[in-house]
């Protein structure tokens, strides 16, 4: 019996054979010449030199796209760098602890041109205890932002912080950053930011440079706290 019916010669090996066999085109080179493949680019046929060029400009392309897009990305980080760096700068030059809740979300506005935002601080010293940023927040919403690792960004969901917006009815999406003194799991406030676009904040954006604003204004209003036993 023929073993080639049996066991009949597959494309694997073909490939197989080819791939361990480096010189076998240079035995045979006349078939580069012959080998006819379909251009991806059409119904035409091309030679295999001229399909292997085709292949390679495509990787070319490809790398020059991905390329492109880091170039884009890093050059929006360091722009979303810089504007961090002068909303911290703006965070020293508070005349005043009591300044430092409307510095910090006013400068947000204007740094990242956020439509509207709100602070609400909690737990503070007595001196500040009737201060408009420390007053109507529930205990419930007090829960809410220490249940939160990261910000939050997303749609408005009709959360309390949306009421301490000048406009919350304009408010479609939003950002809500908990904050907290170091790694210490209760959050001792709250900011929220919002634009009246549902997609300006969504639940696909990075959150990186919203948790260093955390961690920078959390310490910034330690001045509010009370002091430790």
């Amino acid at each position: 019996m023929n073993i080639n019916t049996m066991n009949p010669i597959t494309e694997d090996d073909i490939a197989n054979y080819l791939a361990n066999t480096p010189d076998f085109f240079e035995r045979h080179a006349q078939l580069l010449a012959t080998v006819q493949l379909t251009s991806p680019h059409g119904s035409r046929a091309v030679s295999l030199q001229e399909r292997q060029a085709e292949m390679l400009r495509d990787k070319i392309k490809a790398l020059e796209q991905r390329i492109m897009e880091m170039i884009r990305n890093g050059s929006e980080n360091v722009m979303i760098a810089d504007r961090l760096h002068h909303w911290t700068r703006e965070l020293f030059l508070a005349p005043a602890p009591r300044d430092l809740p409307q510095r910090i979300v006013g400068e947000l506005q204007a740094q990242f041109v956020v439509p509207q935002a709100a602070i609400r601080v909690w737990d503070v010293a007595p001196g500040f205890a009737f201060e408009p940023f420390a007053q109507g927040v529930s205990e419930d919403a007090k829960i809410f932002a220490s249940s939160l690792s990261s910000p939050y960004c997303g749609v408005n969901a009709g959360f309390e912080a949306v009421g301490w917006l000048p406009e919350p009815a304009l408010a479609q999406s939003l950002v809500l950053i908990p904050l907290r003194v170091g790694a210490a799991p209760q959050a001792f406030g709250l900011i929220v930011l919002a634009s009246p676009d549902s997609q300006r904040f969504n639940s696909a954006m990075g959150t990186d440079f919203l948790e260093r604003i955390a961690e920078l204004a959390g310490a910034a209003l330690s001045p509010l706290r009370p002091a430790p036993i």
